[in-house]
């Protein structure tokens, strides 16, 4: 082996799945060897997650700088680290999207370790569990609310939990709600044929299942401002659960129903709006390049026409239609900036629509809150979780704000049980001070003029 490692993209570098070399476990090694090696070089990232903090470790502790004497359990343990909150990417000075000559991208990487590893090895029972929402979902409405209660309320049930499926018994879960987003879409005749309306709604699995209320209040803010908002029956979660271990064979499948279901609502020229960044940004980002390559038409086209919720609405702001009759203030508000919008680079069209309310000024975090998916759910990383998630705790609550806010439904999760306070959702909040009894504070003619 030679002594010097080259800073340049290994042979073939692909992080295209349908591409034979993707699979190359040399391959995959020696990109591993080279992305570490730059990345310890570096060290902008340590930052954000353990995965780094590890790998610097190990190379300087143990292996004497030398990147190619890390253990395969060590690289495991670097990629298991990492929870896809895309941020060490979003500030790598060496990506592709820099048009930068190392092409480096860590989070595809660990995507292209995970998935390696899950065709050898397969999903563990809490894995198939966690990456199937839609599944559980159902499963927890049919016990008619006994879910729920066990969740929150039974010690017992969540020592089983822990020790059958590694889902830490101090984690709060989301709740299940009676009634999917969907069924209540349904019975306000908002499922249409795919030539109605300007733009259908993406509620993703989490408002579908348990916080329909944030998919409603979205309605209505749009109705509000003349918005010709439609739903679709039949969507499936968006895939990342699955991905986030490896699953690309779930990722397409759910890819491929999503497609289905979506494809005639942009071949009429319709906007995708998604309530979840996570979601946004695997339909636009990823679907493309992850899905069969028959579908790849179909999801580019797909990610062309998604936008995230409040992205769409601030694009009607300079319109007539646009609405700032707002009946009550929250007054000032402390926004918690979610890592996969950062990731899309489309701005905190949330928080800047929030400004619309008189008396409203947002005063921002831009740390990551730790949940990270099924990250903080798992009994190995939930307190790992906590402690990345502490300077977010902190910056919202330094704000002195009664009200806060995410776009990330995940994150105010997270915020709720180590924050002491709960975050709402921008479209929540606009919905609510377009009502007089929204909030307790009114909003004057002069304001509102």
């Amino acid at each position: 082996m030679a002594d010097h490692l080259s800073y340049q993209p290994t042979s073939g570098l692909t992080y295209d799945p349908n591409d034979d070399h993707y699979w190359d476990a040399d391959a995959l090694q020696q990109e591993i060897d080279r992305t570490f090696e730059i990345c310890h070089g570096c060290r902008m990232c340590f930052k954000y997650c353990d995965s780094f903090p590890s790998l610097f470790s190990f190379i300087d502790d143990q292996h004497d700088g030398d990147v190619r004497k890390i253990t395969e359990p060590q690289t495991a343990l670097v990629m298991d680290q990492c929870f896809q909150c895309k941020l060490c990417e979003v500030q790598c000075p060496y990506t592709v999207r820099d048009s930068h000559e190392f092409q480096l991208d860590f989070p595809k990487l660990v995507h292209r370790y995970k998935a390696q590893r899950h065709r050898e090895e397969g999903s563990s029972l809490r894995d198939r569990l966690l990456s199937d929402p839609d599944r559980t979902a159902k499963l927890a409405r049919a016990s008619g609310g006994l879910a729920n209660k066990l969740n929150q309320r039974s010690n017992l049930h969540r020592k089983f939990l822990d020790k059958v499926l590694g889902i830490h018994p101090d984690k709060d879960l989301p709740t299940f709600a009676r009634r999917t987003f969907t069924q209540w879409a349904q019975e306000r005749g908002l499922i249409k044929t795919p030539d109605q309306g300007e733009v259908v709604l993406f509620p993703t699995c989490y408002v579908e299942h348990n916080e329909p209320q944030v998919g409603r209040d979205t309605i209505e803010v749009f109705e509000k401002n003349q918005v010709a908002v439609t739903c679709e029956k039949g969507l499936a979660c968006c895939g990342m659960p699955a991905w986030e271990t490896g699953d690309l064979d779930t990722l397409r499948q759910r890819a491929a129903t999503n497609l289905e279901r979506l494809a005639p609502h942009v071949a009429a020229g319709k906007k995708v709006a998604v309530i979840n960044p996570t979601c946004s940004m695997m339909l636009r980002q990823e679907y493309p390049e992850l899905v069969a390559p028959a579908d790849r038409p179909q999801a580019q086209a797909l990610a062309e026409a998604v936008v995230d919720a409040g992205e769409y609405l601030w694009s009607l702001r300079n319109e007539e239609r646009f609405n700032t009759d707002f009946a009550s203030t929250p007054g000032d508000i402390s926004y918690h900036t979610p890592c996969h919008l950062r990731a899309q680079a489309v701005g905190f069209k949330g928080r800047d629509l929030l400004r619309k309310i008189p008396g409203v000024k947002p005063k921002t975090t831009m740390e990551c809150c730790g949940h990270d998916g099924t990250y903080a759910m798992k009994s190995e990383s939930y307190e790992v979780s906590v402690r990345i998630g502490k300077k977010a705790f902190e910056g919202m609550a330094a704000a002195d704000a009664e009200v806060w806010a995410t776009d990330c439904p995940l994150a105010a999760l997270q915020f709720g049980q180590h924050a002491d306070r709960r975050p709402l959702h921008p479209m929540t909040i606009l919905a609510r001070a377009y009502r007089p009894d929204g909030f307790p504070t009114p909003v004057t003619s002069e304001e509102s003029s």
